[in-house]
């Protein structure tokens, strides 16, 4: 199973805003880009979605920002990923409209799909919460001030 750079992002911006320190209660999209080495544009889809969600609050205003709308226990990663995830389309067979000829008798869609089931049961098992139990380590990795990243001219 391959998660999709929305879902990743989205994962990635939460933990970013459930690790950020007490002073730092507002956090910039440019900042977060920065953080991770990844588009801003990109994240500000991320991030609108999980406001639509309820995951995020947007401060606008010149000392706005974004910060968790909900606790880090309240966020089950099983439900995010569901919520982000375009389609569980593992192979081709999922689909309704299968040209596979092998799916009226084969056993491998069966298959598939209880492994996908597995694995988002073990993701609901967990929250955001239990994702930062190492907060001081994350907001060390995700809050000290780096280098810009040089990208060579094409």
């Amino acid at each position: 199973m391959k998660l999709t750079l929305y879902t990743d992002y989205s994962l990635r911006v939460l933990l970013y805003l459930a690790s950020a320190p007490e002073e730092k209660r507002l956090v910039q999209i440019k900042d977060i880009a920065q953080s991770y080495g990844i588009s801003k544009n990109h994240l500000m889809k991320v991030t609108f979605h999980l406001g639509k969600l309820g995951y995020v609050e947007t401060i606008r205003g010149r000392n706005g920002g974004l910060k968790l709308a909900v606790l880090p226990e309240e966020i089950n990663i099983g439900k995010l990923v569901r919520q982000t995830e375009e389609d569980f389309h593992m192979v081709e067979c999922f689909h309704e409209h299968s040209s596979c000829i092998l799916s009226p008798d084969c056993k491998l869609k069966g298959v598939l799909y209880q492994a996908l089931q597995a694995f988002l049961s073990v993701l609901d098992q967990y929250t955001l919460k239990d994702l930062i139990i190492n907060k001081e380590q994350l907001a060390s990795l995700l809050f000290t001030e780096k280098e810009p990243v040089r990208r060579d001219p094409i």
